[in-house]
């Protein structure tokens, strides 16, 4: 019973002593005052545990770089989120060079920043500062959700030759494919044309401020994406408060859950028009600014990853990426878990990491 309260106190008043993630060290090569440029230096460890499995820390590094293109909205503690679960880790004792682009915390003085200026500015800036400081060209890249779509966009944008691999998790390119919410998008989609023949309105008239979305409101509708889940995680926190380790696992996980960023208005105006009511991915091509981007420019050899049980990018919607890239190297899986399990879940690592440093190794010397 004291152990109980105890744990009731920390978790409440005491939550950051609690949490496990971000603990890998890394080195900021650039910062904006925004966006930074984070490298993780090599392993000092032998061996590193990976849940029930050891992994040897590879004496060799692969020639490519890998670069972490994360989504807006997340704060970067899932890509480290526990010392045993923890993706640069792993990766890095894979032998891999690993980089990651953290965006930041934006604010409305942010407001206006879109599609064009994520994917024609300042992700090819990054990966700028990251061939600077590699001395390589050729790079994989790696996005989950909205930075796997990133990842896909600047590639065909720009047309970059030396994006040797792409590796894409839970990046939707048919919106209108993915179950319900694809049904919403469509519905969404009629009413947006009934509306602009008769009056000629579009979203885009309006001004991207208006569609800020603060961090607050990002967390619960992160949450809603699957209410019951949510419900039952602090149901089992009540269950199970006598146990310090699970408490301490909820802790790590809320520090992530919890503290969502801000989407700047220009990316929620152009994700609704474009991604959402246009669907335009799903017809190979999309618009970034006064640009278009089209899907078969992409040539890097492709690793694509969709979750079973995920109710935001569904398999279906994953899987379309194969019709519209030109490369024919291309891999796609379905793995157990949601939107956030594939990518950091309890069977991530066996699910999809270790074919994932398999086939990333056979492509990056």
């Amino acid at each position: 019973m004291p152990n109980l309260f105890k744990n009731a106190y920390d978790r409440i008043f005491n939550a950051a002593s609690m949490v496990q993630a971000g603990k890998t060290p890394f080195e900021v090569l650039h910062n904006d005052g925004l966006v930074s440029l984070r490298y993780y230096p090599p392993l000092t460890e032998t061996t590193i545990e990976l849940d029930d499995l050891t992994i040897p820390v590879e004496p060799t590094r692969h020639k490519t770089p890998v670069v972490i293109v994360p989504p807006l909205a997340v704060n970067m503690l899932i890509y480290d989120l526990f010392p045993q679960r923890s993706l640069v880790r792993f990766l890095r004792a894979k032998g891999f060079e690993v980089y990651l682009i953290d965006w930041g915390i934006p604010t409305r003085e942010h407001s206006h920043y879109n599609l064009h200026t994520y994917v024609a500015e300042l992700l090819p800036a990054a990966l700028n500062r990251v061939r600077e400081h590699s001395g390589e060209q050729e790079l994989t890249l790696h996005g989950w959700s909205l930075g796997g779509m990133f990842t896909l966009f600047y590639s065909a944008l720009s047309r970059d030759q030396h994006i040797r691999n792409a590796i894409v998790l839970g990046s939707p390119i048919d919106s209108h494919a993915s179950g319900v919410l694809g049904l919403i998008y469509q519905g969404f989609s009629g009413a947006a044309d009934f509306v602009q023949k008769r009056t000629g309105f579009r979203l885009h008239d309006m001004k991207p401020d208006w569609f800020h979305s603060p961090g607050w409101a990002n967390t619960i509708a992160f949450k809603l994406t699957n209410p019951i889940g949510s419900f039952k995680g602090y149901w089992e926190l009540l269950v199970k408060l006598g146990d310090r380790d699970f408490v301490a696992d909820h802790a790590t996980t809320s520090a992530f859950l919890d503290r969502m960023v801000a989407y700047p208005g220009g990316i929620v105006q152009d994700a609704v028009v474009r991604l959402w009511i246009a669907n335009q991915p799903s017809t190979g091509k999309i618009q970034i600014g006064d640009d278009v981007a089209r899907l078969d420019n992409i040539n890097a050899s492709l690793f694509a990853i969709a979750g079973e049980t995920d109710t935001l990018a569904m398999p279906d919607a994953v899987g379309k990426i194969q019709q519209h890239i030109r490369s024919e190297d291309v891999t796609f899986r379905v793995v157990p878990g949601g939107h956030m399990g594939i990518l950091a879940g309890s069977k991530a690592p066996k699910a999809s990491w270790l074919e994932l440093a398999e086939w990333l190794a056979e492509r990056s010397d």
